[in-house]
């Protein structure tokens, strides 16, 4: 966290009368994922300032913190180009605040006069970067000029953890894995799932996207969610077009009983309670469902809502299908959630995917014969997904793989895999703005 213990009121001051504050807030958030792998969300939410801030300065205290978490390695390199030598590593804010700087003027392309300022003042708010006031003034103003060519350069691997970047190249080769992580470097765009009977097309027209094959609408830039035209009226919710594709793939029915397991935050719920099946939502996390309740409340849709660990977790009666979105180690989702690429160790691949497994036992026995069950995890480890799903059917006889065709995947014929299962990565639709990561498998119970 950021020192304020000698000043504090003369800092709180000072940032707010400089309208600083969603700058501050940025890099005490990356100071907390960098330091203490605090998830980015749960860093940005923490800061006292964070709930009194208007929804376009939260958004913008977002993209700073997200920029630098995505691209700390390129930062790096166009400093490089700027500094004498690198700081000495006591000096981790002022590093910060530097790279934080530079991600407004090479990312965000925010002007000279107004983010140099900024993040001068902020260097000289808090007494251990208050002696890099000057650097940082000296810096900020030349790093576009000269160390633009050594960001646009950079190899976008290294902007990953060593482990992460060697496994996508063993399981990927180097050009695909180098194409996954050049994907994930940039701002995703914003993907919106209407409800059965809204006109997306009309929205689209409204405000700036594009309806996909697949039906998503998307568009450049998230911007304030909140502001755009059907949000109130709960016309639609923010989801990956990958994402959506598992509920889309489950095909639920109108009558239908479905079980959404490990459902919170709840875009996949909401699908399944639009088919007008009737769904049960059941996840570990009462703060995550108070989300999905009001995302719920918020469209009109009905699911009941059941806190549980979704493998002691037993249907009122055998279900007729299943999703399970299960706990992964979501390097798939890594543009929209940077911090996931910190906050994971090698090991910890193999730990979820053991509680997977349970998961994937438990679900599959709620089944009634004939029920169909789809497996997802927003994971492109081959462990958390194919390999995942060949185990389980090796151990249950009475599983069947069910495979997705072509036309359930609406003109993304590259997900299909030879056996049926569907994996989309990062560098699908490179010239529509790409997709989350996704392995997805559907199951019949004989």
């Amino acid at each position: 966290m950021m020192d304020q213990r000698k000043h504090p009121a003369r800092s709180r001051s000072k940032i707010s009368a400089m309208n600083l504050a969603p700058r501050a807030t940025a890099l005490a958030a990356v100071e907390g994922v960098v330091t203490k792998t605090i998830p980015l969300d749960g860093a940005l939410a923490g800061r006292a300032d964070w709930t009194r801030m208007e929804p376009r300065d939260r958004a913008f205290s977002r993209a700073i913190a997200s920029a630098v978490i995505r691209r700390p390695a390129a930062l790096d390199a166009a400093l490089c180009q700027v500094l004498d030598r690198p700081l000495h590593d006591g000096a981790l804010r002022a590093h910060l605040v530097l790279q934080c700087g530079a991600a407004e003027r090479l990312i965000l392309e925010t002007p000279a006069h107004a983010a140099v300022n900024a993040w001068v003042s902020l260097m000289d708010q808090y007494p251990d970067t208050r002696r890099f006031k000057n650097l940082a003034n000296a810096v900020l103003r030349r790093v576009e000029d000269q160390g633009k060519e050594a960001f646009l350069n950079s190899d976008s691997l290294d902007d990953l953890p060593v482990w992460l970047a060697k496994r996508w190249v063993r399981a990927y080769g180097e050009p695909v894995a180098r194409a996954m992580a050049s994907a994930r470097s940039g701002p995703p765009p914003l993907d919106l799932t209407a409800k059965p009977g809204f006109d997306a097309t009309a929205l689209a027209a409204e405000i700036g996207a594009e309806v996909l094959s697949t039906g998503t609408i998307r568009r450049p830039g998230i911007g304030v969610v909140e502001d755009l035209p059907g949000f109130a009226k709960g016309d639609w919710w923010v989801q990956d077009v990958a994402a959506a594709l598992p509920s889309r793939i489950l095909a639920p029915k109108a009558g239908e009983h479905v079980a959404d397991l490990c459902a919170a935050p709840g875009g996949k719920t909401l699908q399944l309670a639009a088919s007008g099946a009737s769904v049960i939502a059941v996840d570990a996390s009462p703060k995550r469902l108070k989300r999905l309740d009001d995302n719920l409340k918020r469209t009109g849709l009905q699911a009941k809502i059941v806190t549980a660990d979704a493998a002691d977790w037993t249907a009122p009666e055998p279900l007729d299908a299943i999703l399970l979105d299960a706990p992964c180690s979501a390097t798939g989702v890594l543009r929209r959630r940077p911090d996931a690429a910190w906050a994971r160790q090698p090991g910890d691949i193999a730990n979820l995917a053991r509680i997977q497994t349970r998961l994937l036992d438990a679900g599959f026995r709620q089944l009634k014969p004939g029920g169909r069950l789809v497996y997802c995890t927003c994971s492109l480890e081959a462990e958390e997904g194919e390999d995942q799903i060949a185990a389980f059917l090796a151990r249950t006889p009475e599983a069947r793989l069910d495979s997705v065709n072509r036309p359930e995947l609406a003109g993304l014929d590259t997900a299909l895999r030879p056996d049926g299962t569907v994996r989309t990565r990062p560098d699908f639709w490179p010239d529509k703005g790409g997709m989350d990561g996704f392995y997805i498998a559907r199951l019949i119970r004989l």
